[in-house]
């Protein structure tokens, strides 16, 4: 009762503003996505088949062995959304069982097979995509539109390397006897373990699975425990499209138990994830056992450098969406944002106003542009970092707080004349706050964006042709933007140096992680 008391003040009046604006002349489609309530969005998705709370073995549907469950919230409002199996070693083990029995006859089919049934995957996730996205946007807490792209963003692996799987091509060595011929094969890795994170629920498994599947691998997920019912979906998805049982597993709970079990296992040949740079490190150690293959996608801290030659306009709309995508909580956000002196305080205040016309609330409603962060503790970190800056003289220069709609969301925040020795600075946010830091020279700009163990993402803003090539050569970042904020794609390879990961995903490199290079020497040949 008092937590429908609480919903109901947080988010009654914007229910009313929904259900008038869906009044308007908007496209009947988004007029009825625009009124959902979180109960009609739950009927839409148990409607379409889509709400799964068991783990995916073999093919099947399973309960935890021992009968536990986790609760999955919206972190919107804070209500249960379903009771999900707890998995832990013992499920993980038959999973890995499975994935390894499947693995003798999937990577024996051709590719041709193979890439057809990653195309059926991709054509059921697409005719689902508002399902698919009003899930994401339930346990996650991502906006509508936000979600959506997701949606677009993860299947557009699956279809990527549907086409890929018909491009691993080996190589043949001039030889250096003439009775022998020297080949150079392509051959999957085997069973893959593929840890995701929250923050991207679909997008980060299609990532993985889809040039696993497409070199002709099987694989065990483990998704986020806050957010497994958009993995449960996809993979039931898999299945419909002929993705044979057990090339696609699903255990979700207890996250040491099922790592530990990934990571000794023999079966396991490798293990890809996504998530933060201590996790990362204990996977890496955990793996080395057993010897197996490791990709890692970590922590950021994204610089995003303006220069005095820079669009004001383009720079603002670039650093807008390269800081409070997800409200802040992507690992290529901008998580410290330097300009250069001579536009400092006109930049500032044309981000401020920026900052300012975006729209908090339930990502269920159509003007909402930033939901809640993932959970309290989320809160609780930016709160500390704020906390920190402000103590080492920052100024607030809008937001700073907890947003009125309680829950766990936050205001969108900008704080002025941060400096490298203040938390926001030398560590990632992963919340709806953008430092800004002045800087004098070029030199000085690379100097403070390199100053960090990350690697991942950089962006920069600039007029001059010859400073973009300077500059981003001389930016110790896998990923680079030049005047543009958004630039991830599937075609397009995805990756951090230094202690942001090892290995990179999407595009042709990205199936390189998944395969082992054999060398064949034919002798006595005549």
């Amino acid at each position: 009762m008092a937590m429908a008391m609480r919903r109901a003040a947080a988010l009654g009046a914007r229910h009313i503003l929904a259900a008038s604006a869906s009044a308007s002349s908007r496209a009947a489609s988004r007029r009825h996505m625009g009124s959902l309530d979180a109960g009609a969005a739950m009927e839409k998705i148990r409607a379409a088949g889509l709400l799964r709370t068991r783990g995916l073995i073999g093919g099947q549907w399973v309960d935890a062995y021992d009968g536990k469950t986790i609760e999955v919230q919206n972190p919107a409002t804070g209500e249960v959304l379903a009771n999900v199996a707890c998995m832990g070693n013992r499920e993980t083990a038959d999973a890995i069982t499975s994935a390894n029995t499947t693995f003798y006859t999937w990577s024996k089919l051709t590719a041709s097979e193979r890439s057809k049934a990653l195309r059926k995957w991709h054509d059921l996730l697409m005719s689902h995509k508002e399902e698919l996205a009003l899930l994401m946007t339930l346990e996650q807490g991502k906006p509508m539109k936000e979600a959506l792209g997701e949606v677009n963003y993860g299947a557009s692996f699956i279809e990527f390397f549907a086409e890929e799987a018909k491009r691993v091509y080996g190589d043949i060595i001039p030889p250096t006897l003439a009775d022998r011929r020297l080949l150079v094969l392509k051959q999957p890795i085997g069973v893959v373990g593929a840890i995701t994170p929250w923050n991207f629920p679909l997008a980060m498994i299609t990532r993985k699975v889809g040039p696993a599947l497409a070199c002709g691998c099987t694989v065990v997920v483990k998704p986020s425990e806050f957010t497994p019912l958009t993995a449960l979906a996809a993979a039931d998805l898999a299945l419909q499209a002929g993705i044979p049982a057990g090339a696609l597993n699903v255990v979700m709970g207890n996250a040491p138990e099922i790592g530990d079990e990934l990571m000794q296992s023999t079966q396991v040949r490798k293990i890809t994830f996504t998530g933060s740079t201590a996790v990362g490190k204990k996977l890496m150690a955990g793996s080395a056992n057993t010897v197996k293959k490791v990709s890692l996608e970590l922590g950021g801290n994204a610089p995003c450098i303006v220069f005095d030659d820079a669009d004001i306009d383009v720079a603002v709309k670039g650093s807008l969406a390269a800081k409070f995508r997800n409200s802040g909580q992507t690992c290529v956000c901008a998580n410290r944002i330097l300009v250069q002196e001579g536009i400092y305080e006109k930049f500032a205040s044309a981000f401020v106003k920026a900052v300012q016309s975006l729209q908090v609330g339930n990502g269920l409603e159509e003007s909402t542009s930033q939901g809640p962060l993932i959970n309290e503790a989320a809160v609780e970190k930016v709160e500390k970092f704020v906390g920190d800056a402000t103590s080492k003289g920052a100024n607030i220069m809008l937001g700073g707080k907890r947003h009125s709609l309680g829950m766990s969301f936050y205001e969108p925040t900008v704080v002025g004349n941060v400096s490298n020795d203040m938390l926001l600075f030398r560590e990632e946010v992963f919340g709806p706050v953008a430092p800004l830091i002045p800087f004098k020279t070029e030199e000085e700009a690379i100097h403070l964006a390199n100053d960090t163990n990350a690697g991942l993402a950089a962006y920069m803003f600039t007029k001059s042709i010859a400073r973009s090539w300077r500059v981003s050569g001389a930016l110790e970042y896998g990923l680079v933007g030049v005047n543009e904020g958004l630039i991830s794609t599937e075609v397009a390879p995805f990756g951090g140096v230094k202690q942001s990961g090892l290995g990179r995903e999407g595009s042709k490199y990205g199936m390189d992680d998944y395969l082992e290079i054999k060398y064949v020497c034919m002798g006595n040949l005549g």
